[in-house]
C-alpha cells in the first residue's frame, strides 16, 4: 500500500468574494494545512489538482484566482496537475503518475464537495483506487436549494462506504512508504 494526499482545487478564486466565502472555509484549509504537514513529514506524496477554467473564469490560468490558497501552496517536487474538467482524471497525466509511483490510496481533501471532491473519489474508485475521504476537510458554496453544510453531509454520506472510507482530519494518520 502506497499513499498520497490529494488536495482538489483550493485556490485564491475560491475565497475571491468575502460576502460569499466557502463554508466553514479558513477552518478547512486550517485542516488541509494540518493534514499537508502531516504527509509532509512522514514522507508521503502529495499531490495537488488545481483547476483552469478557461478564458474569462475566476480560476482562468492567466488570472489571479489560478493560484493556490497562500496557505496550500505546493513545494518544489511535489505534483500539480492542472485540470480543464470536473474530473481531474479526464485529459491529464493524473492516472499515469499514480500507477507510475506505484500510489493506490488516496486521501482526499479540498473543493468543491458537490463538483470536483465527488467526482475525483468516484473516477478513482473506477479506476482502483482505495479512498480516504476526509470528511471534514472539504468544502463548497450553499446553492439556491441546499445550504453547504447540508451539501457537505450528503456527499459524506453518499460516498461513505461504497466509494470512500471517512476520516476526520484529526483522525487522520500517514505511514510513511
Amino acid at each position: 500500500m502506497k499513499q498520497a494526499l490529494v488536495i482538489i482545487d483550493v485556490q485564491q478564486g475560491m475565497f475571491a468574494e468575502p460576502e460569499m466565502p466557502p463554508f466553514d472555509g479558513e477552518a478547512v484549509v486550517t485542516r488541509i494545512r494540518s493534514l499537508l504537514n502531516l504527509a509532509r513529514n512522514a514522507d508521503v506524496p502529495v499531490i495537488f489538482i488545481q483547476h483552469d477554467g478557461g478564458e474569462g473564469h475566476p480560476l482562468s490560468s492567466d488570472s489571479p484566482g489560478f493560484a493556490y490558497h497562500p496557505r496550500l501552496m505546493p513545494m518544489l517536487g511535489e505534483t500539480v496537475i492542472v485540470k480543464r474538467h470536473c474530473n481531474a482524471f479526464q485529459d491529464t497525466r493524473l492516472a499515469g503518475h499514480l500507477r507510475s509511483e506505484a500510489i493506490d490510496h488516496l486521501t482526499v481533501c479540498g473543493m468543491q464537495t458537490q463538483y470536483c471532491v465527488d467526482t475525483f473519489v468516484r473516477a478513482a474508485v473506477d479506476r482502483g483506487f482505495h479512498i480516504r475521504l476526509v470528511s471534514d476537510a472539504h468544502t463548497t458554496f450553499g446553492t439556491t436549494i441546499l445550504s453547504a453544510d447540508s451539501i457537505i453531509a450528503h456527499h459524506n454520506d453518499v460516498l461513505n462506504g461504497s466509494f470512500a472510507s471517512l476520516e476526520l482530519a484529526s483522525e487522520v494518520q500517514f505511514v510513511a512508504s
